[in-house]
């Protein structure tokens, strides 16, 4: 890896930072939790002047000033239109910086979908490229598509590339550690692709990705304790508890779809029999619709969901099944997190309005006490996933996770004061 491929993992980012819960930090870690700070008010109400920042963040003008020079170096921020005012000087606003764009990848089993997305969340390009299961010609496939996308956007600064897993990331490593339908072992993807591409490349779990997608783009704002359930040819979920997303330190929090619930069940791709994932996964779905079509055409879940739509009896018991599993599951979730929110995202949100109440029913039946948490969707489907997989580039390159601790400490003083 190039020395200045090195340099820049530590130097720029954005991470979405609860406004409501954060103190500006006065020791000496001040700087980087300001910055983010000041980076994260631009993201959210852009364009903005600099007196409004000030106002705004409750820092000094001349700290403003500095940090606001400094993201524009670093190419976070640029200036642009001229404020009307009725009087006096008119300021210059602040917005994100469009021309500095980051390369995502949600890699699934089948297929991996490419995009290029800039700092507001714009897609340039998308591209599904068919994968293999040799992971050595798989990733191939998916730099070559990165290559081309690149060399079409010249004129973009390029921060880095997020790769959406189908398993479990070693948050230290950033290996796969458990992905059952993947099968890729212990292939570096990471360092693969950064000797390729010679950009950082960020891993994360498919899950996490599309809860941080939800918790940047605002979706949960004021939600503090939130399950995100991906349901596709797997069953991933992520964390969000007292406002953080729990990984845990071997990066396995959350596998709730390798819970056994029926040790009589079919074997699962962990090893182990009657995971909920076999019972309310996509893949279960045409489990069940072969079972009971008795039909050799192979479909996908977006067939079923189409047939179902247009009348056809079979996919439709199929689809119930699976989703009469997924929310009797969901007490695994209500029990042991007991959380405000539950989102569902994948293949099932094309016709959740048919679905999503059996799934509501079958969670309200199984809670131990008190009224079911509030079931939804994401709006953007498997776009969350690229979303997620850019955010987390974000997240990572920021000065603010080296300032973490002091934050929380913060925190916990203003709780006990």
């Amino acid at each position: 890896m190039k020395a200045s491929l090195r340099a820049k993992q530590a130097t720029r980012g954005i991470k979405r930072i609860d406004l409501a819960y954060v103190q500006l930090a006065s020791s000496e870690n001040a700087r980087d939790v300001n910055r983010d700070i000041v980076l994260e008010i631009i993201r959210s109400r852009q364009p903005i002047a600099r007196a409004d920042l000030a106002r705004t963040s409750g820092l000094q003008p001349s700290t403003i000033s500095a940090i606001v020079e400094q993201l524009i170096q670093e190419k976070w921020v640029t200036e642009g239109a001229i404020a009307r005012r009725p009087r006096g000087r008119r300021p210059t606003l602040l917005s994100l910086n469009d021309d500095l764009v980051i390369l995502a990848a949600d890699v699934r089993p089948q297929q991996a979908i490419v995009a290029l997305i800039d700092l507001n969340g714009r897609f340039l390009a998308r591209e599904v490229v068919p994968l293999v299961s040799d992971p050595k010609r798989a990733i191939l496939k998916i730099i070559e598509c990165m290559e081309s996308m690149r060399a079409k956007h010249r004129d973009r600064s390029f921060e880095g590339i997020g790769l959406s897993m189908p398993g479990r990331v070693d948050p230290e490593s950033q290996r796969l550690i458990l992905a059952p339908n993947l099968k890729w072992g212990n292939y570096d993807v990471k360092s693969v692709v950064e000797e390729k591409m010679q950009l950082q490349v960020e891993l994360a779990n498919a899950a996490n990705a599309s809860l941080l997608s939800e918790l940047w783009s605002g979706k949960l704002d004021g939600v503090r304790d939130a399950v995100l359930l991906t349901v596709s040819e797997g069953l991933g979920a992520a964390i969000l508890a007292n406002g953080q997303i729990i990984t845990s330190r071997s990066g396995l929090a959350g596998e709730f779809g390798h819970s056994p619930i029926d040790p009589t069940g079919p074997l699962c791709g962990c090893g182990q029999r009657g995971c909920w994932e076999v019972f309310a996964s996509s893949t279960a779905a045409l489990r069940y619709y072969a079972e009971t079509a008795g039909k050799s055409r192979p479909v996908t879940i977006h067939d079923l969901l189409r047939m179902a739509e247009e009348g056809d009896s079979a996919a439709t018991t199929a689809l119930t099944r699976q989703v009469t599993w997924l929310g009797r599951g969901l007490r695994l979730v209500t029990a042991a997190l007991a959380p405000e929110v539950i989102l569902i995202t994948g293949d099932l949100t094309s016709s959740w309005s048919r679905f999503g109440p059996i799934v509501q029913a079958e969670m309200e039946k199984t809670m131990l006490a008190g009224p079911a948490p509030r079931l939804g969707i994401t709006n953007d489907g498997e776009l969350s996933r690229l979303h997620g997989a850019a955010a987390v580039v974000l997240q990572r390159h920021s000065g603010y996770q080296r300032s973490a601790p002091v934050v929380e400490e913060k925190r916990r003083r203003r709780a006990t004061a």
